[in-house]
């Protein structure tokens, strides 16, 4: 369900995309200097954006180096230096991707998601040591999401809300003081879980018809075994006035927040980046495009 956030790269300057890249960088080595470099594969760009919007409400200058990495050994690129920022959003990334493959082992037996719990279950008792009270809270929304789901709930704000909660917890994180920039952040988190639990479950349609998995938005719309193609028509766009809203009230609160560092990267990701991924994913395009590396 992550991975949704990202920036519309055509739009991009190349300075920008470079200091994203140099986000994503840092945020990576983070992980691995933190909790070793197995968990590193688990960076998804939904939590790189949160590192940004986090260190951009800091007025401080950007600085970092320009290093080989690991990943991509044959070019240096410039690394953003690390900092509390960094640091949790590393935790929330270690946290997040436990609790994804918890529920895929429980809902699917996947043995990946088993093989990636085994993998990360140091790392997440470490993550939880730091964020107790993030980890109850997150797990309290997971649970009931859980019981929507398994009760059938068939509204899509409904089910959405969970997640929505989740990510608002996520948003307001602790190194920020003042209220005001935190309550902006709760509610931009609280927005943008809403639109990426909608999308996601419209991007998985298909899957979850031939796995007989629980959607929201075929239980709300009454999927009877019509032609998948028929029906995603046919409920695109009422989908599309749910995200669009949802996007609005992302927007809104951004407004609220007085940045100007990277002010033109988080501009191409929340005016143009979630615009240009909700029109691929309600085109169908959604799982032919999933996350290159950067």
């Amino acid at each position: 369900m992550f991975g949704y956030v990202e920036p519309d790269k055509p739009e991009l300057k190349i300075r920008e995309f470079d200091v994203f890249r140099g986000y994503y960088c840092s945020l990576c080595r983070t992980i691995g200097r933190l909790y070793g470099q197995v968990p590193r594969i688990s960076l998804n760009y939904d939590l790189t954006f949160l590192y940004v919007l986090l260190d951009s409400i800091d007025s401080g200058k950007i600085t970092g180096t320009i290093e080989r990495c690991l990943v991509h050994p044959t070019k240096k690129r410039f690394i953003i230096a690390s900092n509390s920022f960094a640091e949790y959003c590393a935790d929330m990334n270690i946290i997040l991707t436990y609790y994804n493959l918890k529920d895929k082992w429980q809902d699917k037996k996947s043995l990946a998601a088993y093989g990636g719990l085994a993998a990360l279950r140091g790392a997440f008792k470490k993550a939880r040591k730091k964020h107790p009270e993030k980890c109850d809270a997150i797990e309290k929304c997971l649970n009931k999401l859980s019981d929507l789901e398994k009760n059938g709930c068939d509204t899509v704000d409904e089910a959405a809300e969970p997640f929505a909660e989740l990510m608002r917890e996520l948003f307001e994180c602790g190194y920020i003081k003042d209220e005001g920039d935190k309550k902006a952040l709760g509610w931009m988190g609280y927005n943008l879980g809403r639109w990426i639990y909608i999308l996601d479950a419209y991007d998985d349609l298909e899957e979850d018809i031939k796995d007989k998995n629980y959607n929201p938005i075929l239980m709300q719309y009454d999927y009877n075994g019509d032609d998948i193609e028929t029906f995603r028509t046919s409920v695109r766009d009422a989908v599309n006035f749910n995200l669009t809203f949802s996007m609005s009230e992302v927007e809104k609160s951004y407004t609220l927040l007085n940045i100007e560092k990277n002010k033109g990267l988080i501009d191409n990701i929340i005016y143009s980046g979630l615009l240009a991924k909700t029109d691929k994913v309600l085109q169908g395009r959604g799982k032919e495009n999933e996350k290159e590396s950067i």
